[in-house]
């Protein structure tokens, strides 16, 4: 959410940061808006204060038995009272207009984003590692996958397209995999384990940014709560309606849970395989910070989801998000892209995003410098560390074997009892 009293100060950078969104001026508008609120808001305190001076006058006519004039504020009394219906209405109204408007206007872009208007024209920042050099031709992940458990035909027999079953083989290494960036998160990193809901309230959704522009893009259930899309969702609102003390900051959590997507927004895209799936496991990175730290933060959060691409022997780059490839709540996002062999491509495998005050504003949530009375707006950052299906494929890719197999990564042995390699079932 913007603050109304930044877009007052200066409108025109207001309009400049849309622009580089690639969204047309709103200031005009939502000033317009704001001044017709702060005008019903006067005209109602003004009408509540007449009132109770009024009230206070009919008790001094009467001590002085000015029985005309205590009839004459009586009346005019009774009249506010009648109007205060109206003009609270009026407030109310136009509140919510505002609010309703600033909802689905999208975070602006930090200074150091490139403008751009898609994928096509995010920077790259580094490269990391590089991609096998296989004396077969490699294989995708869904050629190699389904002699290893995974099971396209029976996950859609089950639930339609988009669903996967996973036995065997391939479901022990999807398991380690998940175990394994938790434990690295929590162990190495410093991250807080959660097991946060699955299930959350419209206002919860609403704080992160989902509701109310993309409520087609996630699952309802019939009695109106929401799957999560992200443990972002859940882990962030922790806060929500919450004063910190600048003691408690930093925070970091860290969650592996089911995420659901509808895929609404992704019509016709990764349709074959394991990539884009309604059902999917992530393990989430979450880190709640004061305004002076955030940017040191993001740093940190985004060299994390790249230790585990690291320890997993798998090649990736990091990308700077251009401002029209940026998510709603983002203010600047680096996107971690590992390379897939069988695909000769690099493909998303970690957001780690900075909302600053965004989401905050939202949720309400704040803390208090030390030794001050005043509170400030937290700042939120989250990322992926790392997705379990995506990294899944590429681990199968790029550590595919011409038999069939494939070798089990040295950090993720432990998890499998020691073996250097999967085979067929």
């Amino acid at each position: 959410m913007h603050d109304i009293r930044i877009i007052r100060d200066d409108p025109a950078a207001f309009d400049a940061g849309l622009a580089r969104r690639g969204l047309e001026p709103a200031a005009a508008e939502i000033l317009a808006l704001d001044e017709r609120r702060r005008a019903a808001a006067t005209a109602l305190q003004a009408a509540l204060a007449r009132r109770n001076e009024a009230s206070k006058a009919i008790g001094q006519a009467k001590a002085q038995r000015d029985d005309a004039a205590a009839e004459a504020l009586m009346a005019e009394v009774a009249g506010l009272k009648d109007s205060l219906p109206a003009l609270e209405d009026a407030e109310r109204q136009l509140t919510g207009a505002l609010e309703a408007r600033l909802a689905v206007i999208p975070n602006l872009p930090l200074a150091d984003v490139p403008d751009g208007a898609d994928e096509t024209e995010n920077a790259l920042v580094h490269e990391r590692g590089t991609p096998p050099d296989f004396v077969f031709a490699p294989r995708e992940h869904d050629a190699i996958g389904p002699a290893l458990g995974l099971d396209f035909d029976t996950g859609v027999k089950l639930a339609g397209a988009r669903f996967t079953l996973l036995r065997g083989p391939v479901a022990r290494l999807y398991r380690a995999l998940g175990q394994f960036m938790l434990d690295t998160l929590a162990g190495q990193h410093g991250y807080e384990l959660a097991v946060p809901p699955l299930l959350v309230r419209d206002e919860v959704m609403f704080g992160t940014g989902q509701l109310p522009k993309f409520a087609e893009d996630s699952f309802r259930t019939l009695d109106g709560r929401w799957l999560i899309p992200t443990s972002e969702v859940s882990l962030t609102n922790i806060v929500r309606e919450a004063i910190l003390t600048e003691a408690e900051l930093p925070l970091r959590l860290t969650a592996l849970t089911p995420c659901f997507r509808s895929e609404a927004g992704a019509a016709g895209r990764d349709t074959r395989g394991f990539i884009r799936q309604h059902q999917f496991d992530k393990v989430e990175m979450v880190s709640i910070t004061t305004p002076e730290a955030s940017e040191a933060e993001h740093e940190r959060m985004t060299a994390c989801a790249e230790d585990i691409l690291v320890r997993l022997e798998l090649p990736f780059r990091r990308m700077k998000l251009c401002t029209g490839d940026m998510g709603f709540a983002a203010a600047r996002t680096y996107d971690l892209e590992v390379w897939l062999p069988g695909q000769a491509r690099y493909r998303e495998i970690s957001s780690c995003s900075t909302c600053t005050d965004f989401q905050s504003r939202r949720m309400n949530a704040r803390y208090r410098p030390a030794g001050e009375k005043t509170t400030r707006f937290v700042h939120t950052l989250n990322g992926s560390g790392l997705a379990v299906g995506r990294t899944l494929v590429a681990v199968l890719e790029n550590h595919q074997r011409a038999d069939g197999s494939v070798a089990v990564p040295a950090a993720l042995r432990p998890y499998l009892g020691g073996d250097e390699a999967i085979g067929p079932a």
